[in-house]
C-alpha cells in the first residue's frame, strides 16, 4: 500500500539529535556529547522517592484521576508566586498553563498563532525540536542572523519588512541552544521593541535560565510586557531542574492566547500527568528548592570547567573556535581550517564520540555547516577529557 501523508508531515525529518541518541543508547561505550540530557546526578532521587510514597499513601486519588487542562492548581499558584519574585513576571492579565514538557508549549503556541504557510522567525541556528514543532504545525521557519549577543536587531527588522506573513518570533535568550550564548538586557529590550512595533508575538523559550553558574541574571523578555502590550509568551519547564522524564513544563501567556492553548491541549493530551505535577509542587513547597538549584548549578559549573580546560589543552590552536557559556548545557564549536566536517564527524563517531552537526539547527538556510554542538551535561569528567582529546585528533593539523 502507498501511504499519503499530510503536507505538514510529508517532508518532516526525524530529529537528528533523537536519532543520534538512539545510536548512542545502543552502544554504551559511546561518549555522548550529543543529546542535551540533564546530568543524572542532578536528579533529587531520594526526595522524589519520599514524595512519591507520600502521594500514593495519602493522596493517591487526585494523582491517578483526570485533572484540569490548565494544570494542578496548587502547582500553578506556587509557580506564579515564584515567577513574580524571581523573574519579575506579572501573572495579571496572563494565564499560567502547565504543559507536557516545554516542547508542548512551543508546539501549542505555534498551532494557536500560525496557519499553514505563516512564518516563524528564528535565531539561526536554533533548537531543532522547536523547528520540527513549527514545521509540523504547517509553519515556515525563516532564520535570522545572530551574533554572540543573540538575534541581530537590524536583521530582524529586515526580515519583518521582507516577509508579510510573520506571526511569531522564536527566541532562546538564556544560554541558547545550540550556541550557549546569552542575550544582553539591551538586546532583549531592542528585540522586544521591534516586535511590539510590528505587532508580532515573541515566543520566549527559557529552559536553561535557572542554570546560570557565572555572571548576573538578566530579566526575561516577558518582564518587559506591559498590561497594554502583552506581546510575549514565556515558556519553560522542570526538565533541566528536577527531571526530564516526567515531562512537566509551563507557559505564561496573554489570557486570550492561553485560552486557545488550553483548547489545543484538550485535543492533544487532556492534561499534563497529575502525579508528576503533584510531585513538582510538593518538592517546591516541602523541600529547599533554591538550595537544590544551587546544587544543580554547581554540577554544571564543574562540568563546564572540565570541558573548557580540556578544549584549551587538546584542541589545536586556531583550528576550532568554541564558546565559553556562563550557564546551560552546551558548547558550540566551529572548524576554522580545511577539515571536512563530514569526515570529522564520521571519524569522531568511529572512535566512539557522538556530536551534533551544526546544520541540523538551521531554520532553512543550511548555515553552520562547519560547526558542531557538544554538551558536558551527561558525560563523566573522564569521558569529557577523553572525548575532547579524540575530537582534537579528528581535526586536520594546521
Amino acid at each position: 500500500m502507498t501511504y499519503q501523508f499530510s503536507d505538514s508531515f510529508d517532508k518532516l525529518a526525524p530529529s537528528a539529535i533523537r536519532e543520534i541518541l538512539k545510536y548512542s543508547s545502543a552502544y554504551p561505550d559511546i561518549i555522548a556529547f550529543s543529546a542535551g540530557n540533564p546530568a543524572p546526578e542532578s536528579f533529587p532521587r531520594e526526595e522524589m522517592a519520599k514524595i512519591a510514597s507520600d502521594i500514593f499513601t495519602y493522596d493517591a486519588v487526585p494523582a491517578l484521576q483526570y485533572g484540569t487542562s490548565e494544570g494542578y492548581a496548587p502547582l500553578r499558584e506556587t509557580l506564579a508566586e515564584r515567577l513574580a519574585v524571581k523573574k519579575n513576571l506579572e501573572c495579571k492579565n496572563n494565564t499560567l498553563v502547565i504543559t507536557s514538557g516545554g516542547q508542548q508549549g512551543l508546539e501549542l503556541a505555534c498551532r494557536v498563532l500560525c496557519s499553514p504557510g505563516d512564518i516563524v522567525l528564528c535565531e539561526d541556528p536554533t533548537f531543532i525540536g522547536a523547528l520540527n514543532a513549527f514545521r509540523a504545525a504547517g509553519a515556515r521557519t525563516v532564520g535570522v542572523e545572530m551574533d554572540e549577543d543573540g538575534m541581530n536587531p537590524e536583521a530582524l527588522e529586515r526580515a519583518l519588512t521582507k516577509h508579510k506573513r510573520v506571526r511569531m518570533i522564536y527566541l532562546i535568550p538564556n544560554f541558547q541552544n545550540p550556541r550557549g550564548s546569552c542575550t544582553s538586557y539591551a538586546r532583549r529590550r531592542a528585540l522586544y521593541d521591534i516586535a511590539v512595533r510590528h505587532g508580532v508575538i515573541i515566543l520566549e523559550d527559557d529552559p536553561y535560565g535557572e542554570i546560570r553558574f557565572k555572571g548576573e541574571n538578566i530579566p526575561p523578555i516577558k518582564s518587559f510586557d506591559t498590561e497594554d502590550c502583552r506581546a510575549v509568551i514565556y515558556c519553560s519547564s522542570f526538565s533541566k531542574l528536577l527531571s526530564a522524564g516526567m515531562r512537566v513544563g509551563y507557559v505564561l501567556a496573554p489570557q486570550e492566547i492561553a485560552a486557545k492553548m488550553v483548547v489545543g491541549k484538550q485535543c492533544e493530551d487532556v492534561h499534563t500527568n497529575m502525579f508528576f505535577q503533584m510531585l513538582c509542587h510538593r518538592f517546591m513547597t516541602e523541600y529547599d528548592f533554591e538550595a537544590h538549584l544551587e546544587r544543580v548549578r554547581g554540577i554544571y559549573r564543574h562540568k563546564a570547567e572540565v570541558m573548557q580546560a580540556a578544549l584549551g589543552r587538546y584542541m589545536p590552536k586556531g583550528a576550532v573556535s568554541y564558546t565559553n557559556p556562563e550557564g546551560g548545557l552546551f558548547v558550540f564549536c566551529t572548524i576554522l581550517n580545511d577539515t571536512d566536517p563530514d569526515v570529522f564527524l564520521r571519524t569522531a563517531l568511529a572512535r566512539k564520540v557522538a556530536v551534533v552537526p551544526g546544520q541540523v539547527f538551521s531554520p532553512g538556510n543550511n548555515t553552520c555547516y562547519k560547526s558542531f554542538r557538544i554538551t558536558y551535561a551527561t558525560p563523566s569528567d573522564e569521558q569529557i577529557e577523553r572525548g575532547v582529546r579524540i575530537l582534537s585528533e579528528s581535526v586536520l593539523p594546521l
